[in-house]
């Protein structure tokens, strides 16, 4: 197959078997289509490296190893993937989501979450996150864009920075939503994804982010770094054990914020969950 330049055109293949139906949006390396799926006769999503990012070796691995993570999961609040493709083109193939992203959701003010609904969103992160622990990997890309909201279920739908715990470059993940120790580069543990749950319940009930996205700032500019969040004012309209919770979760020292158990056992309680349904008691494991 010879590919084209630009996207794959609606009603030609994208891979033996799946059909575009639509080209839905263009990354930095990736290209993800609506696609009709001949075997599973139903609609997918499939994302592939773009043309230009063919030849790129390290792109072809890291849409691989994300394919491959997702194939391996089968978690409630994670994307479900069903395969992987390395020719004619890396790519991935996923089940197709009904809902919209958080950020989408954040951005059209469509619903004002109440601090249940909040803290139920949490909760389905703070599931995913501690199920990609439990295999051994950090997610450490956790933003409103990467969680989709379908019929009152959150779910992750990118793992393509996920990564062990351990040392890392400065910078992994998205400018305005790292943890500190992020933006610095060095060593990496779960309260890294701690801080993803904090910033994303920041913006899902004030509106706004956290830190703003500077897209002109420096690469080592990071706000995180230098700043206390500017907005946790807002909070203050929010009942204070939720704000409080939040704050917590933004400290910039990673030992100063709460466990995941210890998140999930606070969370479960803003929920409303009566006694007998709750399942964390706060201590890791």
């Amino acid at each position: 197959m010879r590919w084209p330049r630009g996207p794959v055109a609606p009603g030609r293949e994208i891979a033996p078997g799946y059909e575009v139906i639509e080209h839905l949006r263009r990354g930095k390396a990736l290209d993800v289509y609506d696609v009709w799926s001949e075997e599973r006769a139903c609609r997918c999503v499939v994302k592939a490296l773009r043309p230009g990012r063919v030849r790129d070796e390290k792109s072809r691995r890291h849409v691989l190893a994300e394919g491959r993570l997702l194939c391996s999961f089968t978690h409630p609040h994670i994307v479900r993937a069903y395969e992987v493709r390395e020719e004619p083109v890396p790519l991935v193939v996923m089940e197709t989501l009904v809902g919209e992203t958080v950020a989408h959701m954040i951005e059209e003010r469509c619903v004002e979450l109440t601090v249940e609904q909040l803290a139920q969103l949490g909760l389905h992160l703070g599931s995913a996150i501690r199920y990609v622990h439990a295999h051994g990997y950090l997610h450490l890309d956790l933003k409103p864009s990467n969680v989709i909201s379908e019929c009152g279920r959150a779910k992750l739908i990118d793992l393509s920075v996920a990564r062990p715990p351990g040392e890392a470059p400065p910078g992994v993940g998205t400018w305005c939503y790292l943890s500190p120790e992020q933006a610095r580069g060095g060593e990496l543990g779960p309260p890294a994804d701690v801080w993803g749950i904090g910033v994303v319940l920041f913006e899902a009930a004030t509106g706004r982010q956290a830190f703003d996205d500077d897209s002109e700032a420096a690469d080592d500019e990071y706000p995180q770094l230098t700043e206390t969040v500017r907005r946790v004012e807002e909070l203050r309209s929010l009942p204070r054990d939720f704000g409080d919770l939040v704050a917590a979760c933004l400290e910039p020292d990673p030992a100063a914020r709460p466990t995941l158990a210890a998140l999930l056992a606070e969370l479960e309680s803003l929920a409303g969950l009566p006694e007998a349904e709750r399942r964390h008691t706060g201590r890791p494991g």
